[in-house]
């Protein structure tokens, strides 16, 4: 995409972000760290990666085993 445009169109879409990124709204770390733990404590319950997943329930569970004859 870059290859087909001007540096002029190149450096406009740069500035456009640019100004994007200045008007978003920042937090303080302190504030989202703690909210960020809370969020994944509440629904720690629920997460497969954590508790597991039940086996009859895996879709990766082997069906059978191979047999060698």
């Amino acid at each position: 995409m870059a290859r087909d445009m001007s540096d002029i169109d190149i450096l406009k879409m740069e500035l456009a972000q640019l100004q994007k990124e200045v008007n978003t709204k920042r937090e303080p770390i302190s504030k989202t760290a703690k909210e960020t733990i809370d969020f994944v404590e509440a629904l720690s319950a629920e997460d497969p990666l954590i508790k597991g997943v039940p086996e009859d329930k895996n879709p990766y569970k082997e069906k059978g085993g191979c047999i060698v004859t």
